[in-house]
């Protein structure tokens, strides 16, 4: 079974104009370097021309990961989402059931996530743990500080 890459439209067309750019004007610039760094000669001892390889080789895998991204993308569709449960693109609001501290988390799909700003994936423990629960719920959290259980307290689309 392939793995399916789900995300928001916005997120599916910014992709899309990353794989664009990728494959014209990065790939335009990457085959100058190329050509440039073997004007300097012999290229078994050519750093420049081996720095022009790798940087052509990272940019082919990266079109070779947007391709497969992009080919099995979901989009998901608000108007989709299950009424008064935590799916992908909702924003959970929990408190943690020890200490008390309330946080908001938006829900995403794997493409999306930012842990850092309380963007969290679908696919993280977090995610998995929090999805199609609903308000009034207790989620109980495997982290690597120990098992944490949490409240949930409002979900808003």
């Amino acid at each position: 079974m392939k793995k399916e890459f789900k995300m928001s439209q916005s997120r599916f067309d910014e992709l899309q104009k990353e794989l664009n750019y990728l494959k014209t004007t990065r790939s335009d610039e990457v085959a100058e370097m190329i050509k440039v760094a073997r004007g300097f000669g012999d290229l078994s001892e050519n750093s420049e021309y081996d720095e022009a390889k790798n940087e052509q080789g990272k940019l082919y895998s990266r079109i070779g990961e947007l391709e497969n991204i992009l080919l099995h993308s979901v989009i998901i569709e608000e108007s989709d989402l299950p009424a008064g449960q935590v799916a992908i693109g909702t924003t959970v609001t929990v408190t943690a059931v020890e200490s008390g501290v309330s946080r908001s988390f938006k829900i995403v799909g794997s493409q999306e996530a930012d842990a850092m700003h309380g963007i969290i994936s679908e696919d993280s423990p977090f995610g998995r743990a929090l999805m199609n629960r609903k308000e009034g719920d207790t989620v109980t959290v495997n982290a690597p500080a120990g098992e944490i259980a949490y409240r949930i307290d409002k979900i808003e689309r």
